[in-house]
């Protein structure tokens, strides 16, 4: 790497390129000079680095900025050009909604504005060119509100660049930026809260008034931006580095901004509620999501005292850092270890990568990348961070019962995996009180899916052996022993079947073909012993055959997949196959699981059988006290779904290699055009005027060209065909599944919340003590562990206080939320069918309310 580069790469690091300084005057000082230097051969490539530093390291822009301005007074094309790239990229962030890129250029032009770069007045122009169009799109009567989200977005941007830059701007132009402050509160009028329900971490029984006293994200923003304004725009976590430079620095040019243009606002539905503002509004929260939902795990007695608006800059260092950083992990870490603040932030920290992981909808990346953060965080910052995540590990067990169903999931794989880089090692002891609770109890249930994906990632002798510190807590771990093969024992009963076995064992071993195999199950068994009979067992013997490893099940699946799918041809007996599936790896979850969706993948399986097996009455006992049934469904809709995915990428792909044939057979057929037009004629007859070689030539390559376009088209059109397919298909799932989930919820309901109304936690049991739920989220100064207080979310004294029927109907209500919003966008594609089908009259409030919550749909169309 080139000096310059290095040294604008590490700028604001202790590190060998500047000699283990971490003085940031002496820093910019030094690549000042070195930048300076190379400038005239290479003024594209540094001014192209610069711009890639700043986005990508935006915690370093203050530092750059600084830069700039000391370039400008050396070299002000070179600047101009910057700011002329930046009106470029920012155009192009605002056209296509990235934004991540708007959000990060227009920190960049504030601190520029600071530098004396940029004219104060420009600045204020972009403001109100965002400002402008937020206000546009939520007036009702010229706008279309559905698209809040954007709207909020803007305002989320400017208001995020006054910690950077509203000192200066109140400073140089008081008038302008109060317009702007005005503008914004204006805009506070006319904007609609936002409710978070639906994407909250934590359930809350009293919702629908909770989320309406709360602030939303953006009017809690607006709230610490004022506090900063009263405290005269004075705060520790922004370096200010261009004020050292100030001397020089006001010598120099102030340039100004090209102008920026907002992209219009869609066309707005007809009604203001109702189903199709209801898709618009699902599309605009996609495109601008909500970067964070705080948590607040921590009391405010155990996390770092903190103004409200350092944390908001410090959770913008640390989201800017995973977001650009998720390709290196240790970098990652490196650099949220090493923020330019100069206060300690491990709680926050915590706090924001768990809000990250626990994110609703989704995750901006995969939970493995968090955990992979977390880990080196804690090998980089040994004697802080491991006992600030086991505190927040508590903290949530303590409020397990009122997380989120698929924020649960996500902690269970989360811990487990985590545990499992640490050798397991956990003071089970702590939690060894869950075998006082019910089964259906929350924290007992995470204790049991802990222990249970911890075996997955290990053995089990190894796990038990971890817990020897709770002995007791053994009873929580799945049983030992692998599969369940029917006939490997000595019951007479079953002798024929196990001659069978033996026999269809020897054939598998002797390499016959499926073919061979099907005759001999429709010669020898079928008609002897009955279908039912040969489905045993088939596929109790492939299944044993295939039990030794996952390659050998895949092998199995292969050759004698159609022997599966011959005795297997519809539902019912799809259904049978599952069963058995189930019955032969009953001491296993991962392999039950896995195994079907192998199955599913070699169309051995439809989705829809493995919905009614789901929903059978045995796994539909098991809904409130096992992973089990719930992963096995959230393969199948997964699966569905990814085809659907999968096809549209396909398409995508497809389309723009037609627009290329499309192009090259009219620009072939264009060439012979203009040959032929040379032709002459002689007594009537036409004569060649070209090479006739050459007319050879175009004749083919456009012939050719006409035959690549007809096969992409043809392809296209294939793709679409299958496209439509899998979304009839898709679509057939899901009511499928909603009409399920309505069978079995709507008796339970009835009869455990007859009034349509969950009751709050501290009113379910007159003995609940109030201490309790204050005093739970406590931790011990010395080791962060928590005070003798198991509050367990909705315990009453030394017991649980919501019976098993209320249980069982929360659980399977919460995964019906987690269902509907991690496919909202497909299911609003078809939410007339469903309104008409399943969300009827008759349909149980609460049942209907979780599918509002999770299609964020106002609850004020219940």
């Amino acid at each position: 790497m080139s000096s310059w580069k290095s040294l604008l790469l590490r700028i604001g690091e202790k590190c060998p390129e500047y000699g283990g300084n971490a003085d940031f005057k002496d820093h910019i000082e030094s690549c000042f000079g070195i930048v300076r230097r190379e400038l005239d051969p290479s003024a594209d490539d540094i001014l192209l680095f610069l711009l890639e530093c700043s986005e990508q390291l935006p915690h370093k822009i203050p530092l750059y900025g600084t830069l700039v301005g000391l370039l400008n007074l050396e070299n002000e094309e070179f600047v101009k050009k910057v700011l002329e790239k930046i009106q470029t990229n920012l155009q192009d962030a605002l056209d296509s909604g990235n934004c991540n890129r708007i959000r990060i250029l227009m920190r960049f032009l504030t601190v520029l504005m600071c530098s004396k770069v940029l004219q104060p007045s420009s600045l204020v122009i972009v403001f109100e060119t965002l400002l402008s169009s937020a206000a546009l799109t939520v007036d009702e009567d010229k706008g279309n509100p559905s698209w809040q989200a954007r709207a909020d977005f803007y305002i989320t941007c400017i208001l995020s660049c006054l910690p950077w830059g509203g000192a200066e701007l109140v400073e140089q132009v008081p008038e302008e930026i109060d317009r702007v402050m005005v503008g914004i509160e204006s805009y506070f009028s006319i904007r609609r809260h936002v409710s978070n329900a639906g994407l909250s971490v934590f359930e809350d029984t009293n919702e629908n008034n909770k989320l309406l006293d709360e602030k939303d994200f953006l009017e809690d923003l607006w709230v610490r931006i004022q506090d900063l304004s009263s405290a005269g725009w004075k705060l520790e976590s922004v370096p200010r580095p261009h004020l050292c430079f100030e001397p020089q620095l006001v010598a120099g040019k102030s340039h100004d901004f090209g102008p920026i243009t907002c992209p219009e606002q869609p066309n707005p539905s007809a009604a203001t509620f109702g189903i199709s503002c209801g898709r618009q509004r699902n599309v605009a929260e996609l495109k601008y999501p909500q970067r964070i939902q705080r948590l607040n795990i921590f009391s405010a007695s155990k996390a770092e005292d903190l103004r409200p608006i350092d944390r908001f800059v410090v959770e913008e260092y640390l989201l800017d850092v995973l977001l650009f950083l998720n390709g290196c992990r240790k970098e990652c870490a490196a650099y949220m270890a090493g923020l330019p603040v100069p206060f300690r932030y491990e709680y926050l920290m915590a706090e924001t990568i768990f809000s990250q992981l626990l994110l609703l909808p989704e995750p901006p990346f995969k939970p493995m990348y968090y955990t992979l953060v977390i880990i080196d965080l804690c090998k980089a910052l040994p004697g802080a961070f491991p006992a600030v995540i086991a505190g927040a590990v508590r903290a949530l067990f303590e409020r397990i019962a009122d997380l989120d169903m698929e924020c649960r999931t996500r902690l269970i794989l989360w811990f487990s995996h985590h545990l499992s880089n640490f050798q397991f090692i956990w003071p089970w002891e702590e939690w060894a009180h869950v075998l006082d609770l019910p089964k259906w109890a929350p924290q007992r249930v995470f204790v049991q899916e802990v222990l249970e994906r911890e075996i997955r990632l290990s053995y089990w002798e190894k796990i038990k052996q971890s817990i020897e510190n709770a002995p007791a807590l053994e009873e929580l771990l799945p049983p030992k022993g692998g599969p369940n093969f029917k006939y490997s024992g000595e019951d007479v009963s079953e002798r024929t079947e196990k001659a069978l076995s033996l026999e269809l064992n020897n054939l598998v071993k002797g390499r016959q073909t499926f073919r061979e195999i099907i005759t001999w199950v429709e010669d020898s068994v079928i008609p002897v012993h009955g279908s039912d009979f040969a489905l045993r067992v088939v596929i109790q013997t492939l299944l044993d055959i295939g039990s030794k490893s996952f390659t050998h099940l895949i092998t199995v699946l292969e050759r004698y997949g159609q022997v599966i799918g011959k005795i297997c041809p519809d539902q019912d007996r799809q259904i049978m196959l599952i069963a058995e599936v189930s019955s032969y790896w009953k001491n296993s979850s991962q392999m039950t699981a896995i195994t079907i969706d192998r199955m599913m993948g070699y169309r051995l399986l439809s989705n829809l059988a493995i919905v009614r097996w789901v929903f059978s009455s045995s796994n539909v006992d098991q809904f409130h006290i096992s992973d089990r049934p719930w992963e096995i469904l959230r393969n199948a809709v997964s699966k569905t779904y990814n085809r659907i995915t999968d096809l549209r990428k396909e398409i995508s792909s497809i389309q723009r290699s037609f627009l290329l044939a499309e192009e090259a057979a009219s620009k072939a057929r264009a060439e012979l055009e203009t040959a032929e037009s040379n032709l002459t004629l002689m007594d009537g007859e036409p004569v060649i005027g070209e090479n006739p070689v050459r007319m050879k030539r175009l004749k083919s390559n456009a012939e050719r060209a006409k035959d690549e376009e007809i096969s992409v088209h043809d392809s296209l059109d294939a793709k679409v065909a299958l496209l439509a397919r899998a979304i009839e298909e898709n679509e057939a799932l899901f009511l499928s599944l909603y009409k399920s989930f309505s069978n079995v919820l709507a008796e339970p309901l009835c009869e455990a919340f007859k009034d349509g109304n969950v009751k709050p936690a501290d009113q379910a049991d007159e003995m609940a003590i109030d201490l309790e739920s204050s005093s739970a989220m406590e931790l011990d100064k010395e080791n962060g562990r928590p005070k003798k207080s198991h509050s367990n979310g909705r315990r009453a004294g030394n017991g649980y206080n919501l019976d098993e029927r209320e249980q069982w109907c929360l659980s399977t209500l919460g995964y019906v939320k987690a269902i509907t919003r991690q496919y909202a966008s497909e299911i609003w594609s078809f939410i007339e069918k469903l309104d008409a089908d399943v969300l009827t009259e008759d349909v149980h409030p609460l049942f209907r309310r979780a599918i509002y919550s999770g299609l964020r749909r106002p609850l004020d169309e219940l």
